[in-house]
C-alpha cells in the first residue's frame, strides 16, 4: 500500500514537472500582415484648353414655304406626311385639263396669226412691185408694211402666251424645291388651290442635311477669348470674323448625351450686342448627313476660350479631401504609401482631373512618374507598405482621342487617408 502512494507521488511530481518545462517555453511569434493590394498608375498627360457652356438649339439651315404659282385643283398629294423628299420631287398634281385647253388655244392663235402674215406679206410684195411702177400710192403701201410689222408682233405675242400656257401646265405639278423633310399636307385632294395674293400654304419643308446650331454668347467670354488669343482692342465684330475664319470648331451635347460628341463649324456673329442680356448670338453650321439631329432640338454647346496646355491628370476618384485641402497617395521605390498635395484645374468629360503639385518637391522627384493609388484607398495607410497593381489603362491612353475639357470647381472627395 506504502509503494502504491510513493508511485502516485512521483507520477504527479513527474506531471508537475512537465508542465512547468513546458511553461517556459517561448511562444511562438505570427507571422506579420502581407501588404495590402492596391492599384497604381502613372499620372496621364494631355493637353487641355479651358472651355465655356453655354445653351443651344439646333434650326434648318434651308426652310421652304410650298405654295402654288396657278390655280387649279389638287388631284394628287404624291407624299406621306414627315417623309424624306428628294429636290425635284412632284408633292402636289393639280387637274392638267384646264392648262391643256389653254396650250391649244394659244397654239392655235399662233396658226392663225402665221396665216394672216404670211398673206399680208405677198400683198406687201404686189404693192411694192405697182409703187416702183408708178401703178400704185405710197401710202397704200406703207399701210400694208404696218399691217405686216403688227402680225409679226402678234405672232410673236401668241408664242410668247403658248410659253406661258406651257410653264403653267409645268407649275400645275408642285416640286419640292429643296431636299429635306417634309411637314403634312395644309390642303388634300379636291381642294381648289388659288395662286396670288392669297395663295395658300400646302406643306413646307426644312433642309436637313445641313443644320445651323444657335446659341449666344455672353459679352466676358468673348472678351476672355479676345485676350488669350492677344486681340485686346480688337471689336468684337471682328473677333468673331476671325474665329469664323479660322475655322473655329464648336462642340455640342444632345439632351440626355455626357459627352460633347458632335462637332460644327463657327460661321456667324450677329452685328450688335443684345442689351437686354448682354449676350451675342451666333450660329455654327452642322453636318447632317446620316439624319441624327432634329431641327429645333435643344443642346448644350462647348466653346473653347484659350490655348492649349500640357496638363497631367489622375482619375477624380483617386483625389482626397482634408480640410480644404486636396491630396493623393503615391507610392515611393519602397512600396511605402507617401501623401502629396495638389492643386485642381479641369475635370474632363472622362472623370479625368488636371492636379499640380500644391508643395515643393524634392528637385529628383517628378509628378509624372508619381505612381497615384487610384483604388482600394481605404486599405493604404500612410507610411506603410502595400503590394501595387497596375491599374486599367483609360480610353485615351488606349487610342481613344481625349474629350475637350471645361474648367469645373473643385469637387469635395468623401474619403481621406488614414
Amino acid at each position: 500500500m506504502i509503494a502504491i502512494k510513493r508511485a502516485s507521488a512521483t507520477a504527479i511530481l513527474f506531471g508537475m514537472a512537465l508542465v512547468s518545462f513546458s511553461g517556459c517555453q517561448p511562444e511562438a511569434q505570427a507571422p506579420p500582415p502581407e501588404p495590402p493590394p492596391v492599384s497604381v498608375r502613372h499620372p496621364e498627360a494631355r493637353q487641355l484648353a479651358d472651355t465655356e457652356e453655354f445653351n443651344g438649339w439646333l434650326a434648318p439651315d434651308e426652310t421652304v414655304e410650298v405654295r402654288s404659282r396657278v390655280r387649279g385643283h389638287i388631284l394628287k398629294v404624291n407624299f406621306v406626311d414627315g417623309e424624306f423628299v428628294e429636290k425635284g420631287k412632284v408633292l402636289f398634281v393639280l387637274d392638267p385639263r384646264e392648262f391643256d385647253a389653254a396650250i391649244g388655244r394659244a397654239a392655235d392663235r399662233i396658226t392663225i396669226f402665221k396665216a394672216q402674215l404670211l398673206a399680208a406679206e405677198k400683198d406687201l410684195d404686189r404693192v411694192k412691185y405697182l409703187v416702183e411702177r408708178n401703178a400704185a400710192p405710197q401710202q397704200e403701201m406703207d399701210k400694208v408694211e404696218a399691217d405686216v410689222k403688227s402680225l409679226v408682233a402678234q405672232v410673236s405675242a401668241a408664242e410668247n402666251d403658248l410659253t406661258r400656257a406651257k410653264l403653267d401646265k409645268e407649275y400645275s405639278e408642285i416640286k419640292a424645291e429643296v431636299s429635306g423633310r417634309i411637314s403634312r399636307a395644309q390642303l388634300t385632294v379636291g381642294n381648289l388651290v388659288n395662286a396670288g395674293g392669297s395663295d395658300p400654304l400646302l406643306t413646307t419643308i426644312v433642309a436637313i442635311d445641313t443644320l445651323r446650331l444657335y446659341f449666344n454668347v455672353d459679352e466676358r467670354s468673348l472678351q476672355a477669348y479676345a485676350r488669350n488669343l492677344g486681340l485686346q482692342g480688337r471689336n468684337l465684330t471682328d473677333l468673331l470674323a476671325q474665329l469664323r475664319d479660322q475655322k473655329t470648331i464648336v462642340k455640342f451635347a444632345q439632351d440626355g448625351e455626357k459627352l460633347f460628341a458632335h462637332e460644327g463649324d463657327l460661321a456667324f456673329g450677329d452685328n450688335r450686342i443684345d442689351p437686354s442680356t448682354g449676350t451675342l448670338q451666333v450660329y455654327a453650321t452642322v453636318a447632317n448627313k446620316d439624319r441624327q439631329f432634329l431641327p429645333g432640338a435643344r443642346v448644350r454647346v462647348r466653346l473653347v476660350i484659350g490655348k492649349a496646355y500640357d496638363a497631367l491628370l489622375v482619375p477624380e476618384s483617386a483625389i482626397l479631401a482634408d480640410q480644404d485641402k486636396r491630396y493623393v497617395l503615391v507610392i515611393d521605390a519602397e512600396k511605402v504609401v507617401r501623401r502629396r498635395n495638389v492643386t485642381l484645374g479641369a475635370l474632363t468629360d472622362d472623370s479625368m482631373r488636371a492636379v499640380t503639385p500644391a508643395d515643393k518637391l524634392d528637385p529628383q522627384e517628378n509628378p509624372s512618374q508619381w505612381l497615384v493609388i487610384v483604388d482600394n484607398l481605404q486599405r493604404a495607410r500612410l507610411n506603410y507598405p502595400v503590394n501595387p497593381q497596375t491599374a486599367t489603362a483609360t480610353a485615351s491612353e488606349a487610342g481613344a482621342a481625349p474629350p475637350t475639357t471645361t474648367t469645373a470647381p473643385a469637387a469635395t472627395a468623401p474619403t481621406s487617408a488614414r
